[in-house]
């Protein structure tokens, strides 16, 4: 039996003749498939002893694109499949579902082991257990084996980091959901991660993620980043952090490209050629954004970590190319021509207690500090006491100074 713990767990009759002429008749009516989420056996030798569950929407044409889901702490597979809004795509755009399930047996509180080295190396624990589900999925289900993708929150977000690190040659995009970059943990404690945040230089991070399959010369995947600006749970730092990792991997900029304002207080920064995506939801916390509803845009269902904001499901599904027609469009359309002001515009400074800058939402505060948003530099202390300048360079981005 394995066993580990993490912080981040603290923290959901009539005649038999007319019988059976109706039972015929439900027959014929009845579908010749009712999709269901199925648990799926034998799929591997599974060092990690997880649970491989799987999703084929009715019609799952030949060559279809695949999403890996990885739930978070007190979750499960069902439960994410359920409330997440991924089902809806699924059957609107036809692909397949992978969604592997931790257990208690492994630790204790259901967490992805995203801290634990037996489970974050390439060809050991928990990741070579996720990739043999993909690839039993990829056999059996005939799916595009260029063409799968992974998303996760929390522990399942860090754990998408792990497996976007070590196994860049099988999928081509993921989605960070509230989660934490590549070996923030080890070697720092998972407590500083999830509380404080580590801050490392872009080539730092991105060299721990190389390090993870060294000698890969080949394609790295696309990454989506969302993190909600109140999250006290994994603190936004730790998106930054992220977006610092990703695009020093993916050879870009940490300065936008382009951002964009969007519904429910969200702000989207582009890096690169639509490389890598960072979503901040205003005063958001701890958990999956979700929009219920009807519309296309909308999706999933408002419950314990999964927070009425915005779809980013519907999102995600198009940055990763799943609506038919390739990725997803960079939201340019809406979007600032640039992430700083032109040469001939006056920057927006504003003088004032960090107390006040947090609750006119030009910062956010986290264990007792305040954070400019955008940027997530320290402010100092968050009460009344404490005085800073913020400049505002882009649309919900602000820095420290002027």
């Amino acid at each position: 039996m394995r066993r580990s713990s993490s912080i981040l767990a603290r923290l959901a009759g009539a005649v038999a003749g007319a019988a059976l002429a109706a039972a015929t008749v439900i027959a014929v009516a009845a579908p010749a498939q009712a999709a269901t989420l199925t648990q799926v056996t034998g799929f591997g030798s599974n060092p990690g002893n997880l649970s491989m569950y799987a999703y084929r929407p009715d019609g799952l044409p030949a060559n279809a694109p695949a999403v890996v889901l990885l739930h978070g702490c007190t979750q499960n597979a069902s439960g994410y499949f359920a409330n997440s809004g991924w089902q809806k795509y699924a059957d609107l755009w036809k692909f397949a579902l992978i969604v592997p399930q931790q257990s208690s047996a492994n630790q204790s509180l259901s967490c992805f082991n995203w801290y634990t080295e037996g489970d974050i190396n390439r060809g050991q624990g928990e990741a070579l257990s996720i990739k043999q589900m993909v690839d039993y999925a990829k056999t059996n289900y005939g799916l595009d084996g260029n063409r799968v993708y992974i998303s996760g929150l929390s522990a399942g977000g860090a754990m998408t980091s792990v497996m976007l690190a070590t196994y860049p040659d099988v999928f081509a995009a993921g989605s960070v959901i509230a989660g934490l970059p590549y070996r923030c943990s080890p070697p720092a404690s998972t407590s500083t991660c999830q509380y404080s945040g580590v801050d490392k230089t872009p080539a730092a991070w991105g060299d721990l993620v190389r390090a993870a399959y060294s000698g890969y010369t080949g394609r790295r995947p696309r990454v989506s980043i969302w993190h909600g600006t109140s999250d006290t749970t994994v603190v936004p730092l730790n998106a930054t952090e992220s977006r610092d990792q990703w695009t020093n991997v993916l050879g870009v900029s940490q300065t936008p490209t382009s951002t964009a304002s969007l519904p429910a207080g969200t702000s989207l920064e582009v890096y690169g050629s639509d490389a890598v995506r960072l979503y901040r939801v205003s005063g958001m916390g701890h958990g999956t954004p979700v929009d219920p509803g009807s519309a296309t845009d909308q999706c999933g269902t408002a419950t314990s970590y999964f927070l009425d904001t915005i779809c980013s499901t519907y999102r995600d599904a198009l940055f990763f190319g799943l609506s038919g027609g390739g990725p997803g469009p960079t939201p340019t359309a809406t979007a600032s021509p640039t992430a700083s002001p032109s040469p001939t515009a006056s920057p927006t400074c504003v003088t004032a207690s960090n107390y006040a800058h947090v609750t006119a939402g030009r910062a956010y505060q986290s264990g007792g500090y305040a954070y400019a948003l955008g940027s997530n530099q320290q402010m100092g202390l968050y009460n009344t006491f404490y005085t800073s300048t913020l400049k505002q360079t882009a649309p919900n981005y602000w820095v420290i100074g002027c």
